[in-house]
């Protein structure tokens, strides 16, 4: 007796479904035509003889046995890349592709040294890069959309083997007219009320939260900025202070601007940069190599 099972490409056609949203979306992420993906959808359904996914002119909804195979889905996948991830750990270290998510606090000022020398020491390396909050790239990582994460930390990423590469100071960034005393700030130096922070997802917002030490200070907080870069011109217009990694200094951030960091002197006043990778992953001698890479290039 036959037994006909699921293919990989269908469940690949299932989960970019359930990411999208949409057909033409989720038909685009897979490098396919729309009919083809909804094909192959209707197939599974067939061969399972189970509606997954119920179809509207303008709403795309799973039902509940939907998700639960969408879950066991990206499962199955995630266990099927690691079949080739096996064979290419046997092979020659830093080789073959790669995916890693790296947080926006950390992607243009430490990426532009990194690259250069990965390109020139391992040149069979094919690295795709994916800029993200530090939520969004966890939950990539576990659903199996990227390899390995470069974040900070303290930040809860799940069940994840971590390998740390450096502290990265915090210093906090004011005006050109408030900047006469250089002197080293306490955390009650800090006024919450004048701070400007990352939107949620960043997880550089509770790391600055944490340097003031100020159990109200997270209500009382401005949290404004998309990004860094857009928080520092906030800051040189006067509309207030915000938290600066040294990295971001290093990198030449306040170039051209009247904003002056000033170092603080507490006891949560930095973050650690760590490269993370799920745990039992085949490819840990990899991720162990690269996060030696990493950390050669502390600021």
């Amino acid at each position: 007796m036959s037994v006909y099972l699921p293919t990989l490409k269908q469940l690949q056609y299932l989960v970019a479904l359930r990411d999208a949203g949409h057909f033409g979306r989720a038909a685009e992420a897979s490098f396919v035509t729309q009919s083809t993906l909804s094909a192959g959808i209707r197939e599974l359904e067939t061969l399972i003889g189970v509606v997954l996914v119920e179809r509207t002119r303008r709403v795309v909804r799973f039902t509940p046995l939907g998700e639960s195979i969408v879950a066991k889905a990206r499962t199955v996948l995630r266990e099927a890349e690691e079949l080739t991830d096996m064979a290419r750990a046997a092979g020659r270290p830093l080789s073959g592709e790669m995916r890693m998510s790296v947080i926006p606090t950390i992607a243009p000022f430490l990426l532009p040294q990194l690259l250069p020398r990965l390109r020139r020491d391992y040149p069979d390396l094919k690295l795709y890069l994916r800029e993200e909050p530090s939520a969004a790239a966890c939950e990539g990582l576990h659903h199996g959309r990227t390899d390995c994460v470069l974040l900070a930390l303290p930040y809860g990423c799940g069940e994840v083997e971590v390998a740390p590469l450096f502290d990265d100071r915090l210093f906090l960034a004011v005006p050109g007219n408030d900047a006469a005393d250089t002197t080293p700030l306490v955390a009650d130096d800090i006024d919450a009320e004048r701070l400007l922070l990352l939107e949620d997802g960043h997880c550089l917002k509770d790391h600055a939260l944490r340097a003031c030490e100020q159990p109200e200070a997270r209500g009382q907080a401005m949290m404004m900025g998309t990004s860094l870069h857009t928080i520092v011109q906030m800051v040189d217009n006067g509309l207030g202070t915000t938290m600066l990694p040294q990295m971001a200094i290093d990198a030449g951030i306040l170039d051209n601007t009247g904003v002056t960091a000033r170092p603080i002197e507490a006891k949560n006043a930095s973050r650690r940069i760590a490269l993370v990778w799920r745990r039992a992953s085949p490819r840990e001698r990899d991720f162990r190599l690269l996060a030696e890479v990493l950390g050669a290039q502390r600021p």
